[in-house]
């Protein structure tokens, strides 16, 4: 029985799937340690707040400024570089001696994972067509939901069986197997020596833009479309990087839990976050597919997964933990169904030549709102509780989809506007 090979651009979705996990499990591997981590160096609420923003403001540097690099060097040299330097700074973890140290590997890897993203989005930009993005970028954004999932027993395991400098150790090695096979078998699609799929290259053709003088970041914000991405997405990651920080250290301080405890629970709401995003790409997908137009398609998603994330707001009061992590879980299946979608609008909106740029604008902007956020949480927690937080979560999606509505009023493509003001600028 014959069966049709999966065409290549799936192939590069499930290859940025895979970093896109590693990525988080060594984003995460600090966060299921911080119960331990806090323990011994005696740090507060606050320090692990500082600890988060340090590695978010690095975070949102590295993605304003490397967005534009990876639109240089592309999307294969780019990504080697970045995964090797933030495997290297997860590893450097491990030998962390006090608040100054750990500070320091933060930022390194906030910087190096900082080009996830946007190398991702590029790459999807220039191996799929608009109707299959959302569902390409549903893929790739289960990542962070798969990463959180392994995280917690995989840390938790090494944790009990050597010790959690250890779980620093090996998890950053999984970033530097992964670079073999993406060093040896990834390839840009007009490089790619298997690429027989005439038909979906025709399709990507779109109105070339080479003989075009290279976009700024200025030519981006002259424009209502960039600040709704830029507001949606400030907002949005608030709200995420609170759950995936502090889910594990809430765990413990609130309910009582140990590693082994967090290593069985704290994963759960992950398969939720996974789903979501699978569930949203999907959605958009299939709403266009029955005529729906895009810009439609993209707004009913995040409005769908925007009041899905309102569920978070009574978590905190509920003294049940089964109804805390179903709380948690309606939660992140919303935030990451509004995501795939979300997340597609860069690529829907503008050049592929130009998404990374847009995306390390886009993703700065999100990092930037989670360190800002993160500052605010530990001092919040230790002068209050934990439940102004929870209720600032919950609103926070809300926000991000009246910015979407707000500031995009159509998504589409913006490329021959942005190219008229250069090209006036020029002359």
């Amino acid at each position: 029985m014959n069966t049709r090979p999966l065409p290549i651009r799936w192939k590069v979705s499930i290859f940025l799937l895979l970093i896109t996990t590693i990525n988080y499990i060594d984003r995460l591997t600090f966060s299921i340690l911080a119960p331990i981590i806090n323990k011994e160096f005696d740090f507060s609420n606050t320090d692990y707040g500082n600890l988060s923003a340090g590695f978010l403001f690095a975070y949102a540097f590295g993605q304003l400024f490397g967005g534009r690099l990876i639109d240089i060097l592309g999307t294969k040299r780019a990504l080697t570089l970045a995964v090797a330097l933030w495997s290297i700074a997860g590893i450097l973890h491990a030998f962390g001696q006090g608040f100054r140290s750990f500070f320091l590997f933060r930022v390194l890897l906030g910087i190096g994972e900082a080009a996830n993203f946007p190398a991702a989005n590029k790459a999807i930009a220039e191996w799929f067509p608009s109707n299959e993005r959302s569902l390409a970028v549903g893929i790739v954004t289960a990542g962070p939901g798969l990463g959180s999932i392994l995280a917690p027993p995989v840390v938790a395991a090494l944790v009990v069986t050597l010790n959690w400098q250890w779980a620093f150790i090996v998890t950053g090695l999984a970033g530097f197997i992964w670079l073999w096979f993406w060093h040896r078998y990834y390839y840009a699609p007009e490089d790619h020596p298997e690429l027989l799929e005439s038909k979906h290259a025709a399709k990507l053709q779109e109105p070339s833009t080479d003989d075009q003088p290279r976009k700024s970041w200025i030519d981006f914000l002259y424009y209502r479309e960039t600040w709704g991405l830029i507001l949606s997405r400030f907002f949005a990651d608030g709200a995420f990087y609170f759950l995936i920080f502090w889910l594990p250290l809430y765990l413990s301080t609130e309910r009582g839990m140990d590693i082994r405890s967090i290593g069985m629970f704290a994963w759960i709401p992950f398969v939720a976050a996974d789903l979501g995003s699978l569930a949203g790409g999907w959605t958009g997908k299939k709403l266009i597919d029955l005529g729906l137009s895009l810009n439609a398609a993209r707004k009913v998603v995040i409005w769908i997964g925007a009041l899905l994330a309102l569920a978070v707001f009574p978590a905190a009061n509920t003294e049940s933990i089964s109804m805390f992590i179903f709380l948690v879980c309606v939660g992140l299946f919303g935030i990451q169904f509004k995501s795939s979608n979300m997340f597609a609008l860069p690529a829907d909106m503008f050049d592929a030549k130009e998404v990374a740029t847009i995306w390390g604008i886009f993703g700065a902007a999100g990092s930037l709102g989670g360190a800002l956020f993160q500052t605010q949480v530990g001092i919040l927690i230790d002068t209050f509780s934990y439940h102004p937080v929870f209720a600032a979560v919950a609103c926070m999606h809300i926000i991000s989809a009246l910015a979407v509505m707000i500031f995009i009023p159509k998504a589409e493509r913006l490329g021959s506007r942005i190219n008229k003001r250069s090209t006036m600028k020029q002359s």
